[in-house]
């Protein structure tokens, strides 16, 4: 196994989970709701009178946050990320990560992050489920296929 050392961003990637995990922890103790994204979204379908405004906030909040990142981070620490499939697997797969959503009751930054920290069983055999399934397909597009 080797490392794309030139793409490798542990400090990055250290601050990020730092944000997310501080960001999840004061979302409970605020307003004592769950940070989970599909739980949110799902909470729109169909909307709930006074319960709707602070999730469209969130959401234009996610949306608008890469372009205030650009407005505020200099373009030559900036780099774009590369996908490597056409846009109908893209439509394919996000498809896909919404039915398991559904199934799962809960999206993996939701069961991952926010569920194994309230020690909930339902969510340490989904992060499991989650994490077998990400190693056996890498496993098969690398040795298999």
């Amino acid at each position: 196994m080797t490392i794309d050392w030139a793409h490798f961003t542990p400090w990055a990637s250290l601050a990020g989970g730092v944000v997310l995990g501080l960001a999840s922890a004061l979302f409970i103790l605020i307003n004592g709701r769950i940070l989970g994204i599909s739980g949110i979204v799902g909470g729109l379908l169909p909307p709930q009178r006074g319960d709707s405004a602070w999730r469209l906030a969130f959401l234009l909040g996610m949306f608008a946050a890469p372009a205030v990142f650009h407005a505020l981070v200099p373009a030559q620490y900036i780099t774009l990320p590369s996908i490597e499939a056409s846009e109908w697997l893209i439509v394919v797969a996000g498809l896909l990560v919404g039915v398991g959503t559904r199934y799962a009751s809960g999206c993996t930054s939701g069961h991952g992050v926010c569920g194994l920290s309230r020690l909930s069983p339902r969510s340490l055999v989904a992060t499991g489920s989650f994490m077998g399934a990400g190693f056996l397909t890498v496993y098969a597009v690398r040795h298999l296929i």
